[in-house]
């Protein structure tokens, strides 16, 4: 009995020896946009759960964090949805590339009670609210464009984002563009100097101040609206329609983009204030931040995996969770960066899928 336990200690030692080492599994952390979050979250509980090569790992902590954390490389990579300025891609040395992922849409949210029609939202309307020159509910500029609404002599408070954000960056990009007033006094930015209102952290952050405030109004992407089941208002487009946020609308607004971009684009494109007659005007693209170039050659393979399956398997769950698919015509245009991303200058795609 002995000599057979030993026989097969030996075979078992010479097997493990024929296997050779595990390979390790690699740690990918990523920051930033509140924005996509929810959807970054299902992909990687989902991905995590199918691979074991790779764990990854998303913190939600605003696009401005992203920004920041991605160019101190403390993260593999960022997740904003408000595009690098040209002078911060310069300080990394143009080491980026900004990748689309999904689409999704700003909206104007508000706890009015006993009020249970969606509100109508005329870029003006949203420009002085905002500014502080509309303080009341029952303002007469609100009430003309909601007849037939009941609104109420209720104060109005104003909440906006406390901390760097892409979500801001989208909404005051918005304002920016239809009102010289707020262009001169506020401008566009990931954080801005807000005339009025309380901060709140996150989108998170947002949507508790607003659903726990009677006579709030904020604003928050379109997904967080939904799963917290938040008043949203119409927003009144270039071509003069009100328009209810949707997926389609949110889409609609992205068919302009595509005219107007090739495959040599860098992506970093604004679709808000779009001119087709049924896209929501507060809509945007959501990016991913990803070297160019690694220092690492594991890490930068599995990424570039993770992302193609994004690009792939993950863009059928976009829209249960409140986010529009990307064109499936720029698709093959991100694969075609993905293809590019390399580690001690070679490329590390290895082809589609796992």
């Amino acid at each position: 009995m002995e000599a057979h336990v030993k026989r097969l200690t030996i075979i078992g030692a010479a097997l493990a020896l024929c296997a050779g080492p595990v390979a390790a599994q690699v740690r990918l952390n990523g920051a930033g946009a509140t924005f996509p979050n929810i959807i970054y979250s299902n992909w990687i509980t989902n991905y995590n759960a199918k691979y074991d090569a790779a764990e990854l790992n998303y913190q939600s902590i605003g696009s401005g964090g992203g920004i920041r954390q991605f160019s101190d490389r403390t993260v593999d990579f960022g997740g904003t949805d408000a595009p690098m300025s040209d002078s911060a891609i310069a300080a990394i040395q143009g080491n980026v590339l900004h990748l689309p992922t999904v689409l999704g849409a700003v909206v104007p949210t508000y706890n009015v009670p006993g009020v249970t029609a969606a509100l109508k939202f005329t870029p003006e309307l949203l420009t002085d609210i905002f500014l502080g020159k509309i303080t009341r509910w029952n303002d007469p500029r609100l009430a003309a464009e909601n007849q037939g609404v009941s609104l109420p002599a209720l104060d109005m408070i104003v909440v906006h984002r406390s901390d760097g954000s892409g979500t801001t960056f989208v909404w005051v990009d918005y304002l920016t563009k239809v009102s010289p007033e707020w262009s001169q006094k506020v401008g566009r930015g990931t954080s801005v100097n807000w005339p009025v209102g309380l901060g709140g952290r996150g989108n998170e952050g947002v949507a508790a101040t607003v659903r726990q405030a009677p006579g709030a109004v904020g604003y928050v992407e379109l997904g967080y609206a939904a799963i917290n089941r938040m008043a949203v208002g119409q927003v009144k487009n270039r071509s003069g329609n009100f328009i209810t946020p949707s997926l389609e609308s949110v889409t609609a607004a992205a068919a302009g983009a595509m005219t107007t971009m090739g495959p040599n684009t860098d992506f970093r494109v604004s679709i808000t204030d779009s001119p087709g007659p049924d896209a929501f005007p507060i809509s945007s693209f959501t990016w991913l931040l990803v070297r160019k170039t690694y220092p690492d050659a594991a890490k930068a393979r599995e990424l570039v995996k993770f992302i193609w399956w994004a690009l792939n398997d993950g863009q059928a769950q976009a829209p249960r969770l409140g986010y529009a698919p990307l064109p499936r015509a720029m698709v093959p245009w991100i694969e075609a960066r993905l293809k590019t991303v390399s580690a001690d200058g070679k490329p590390v795609w290895a082809g589609p899928g796992r």
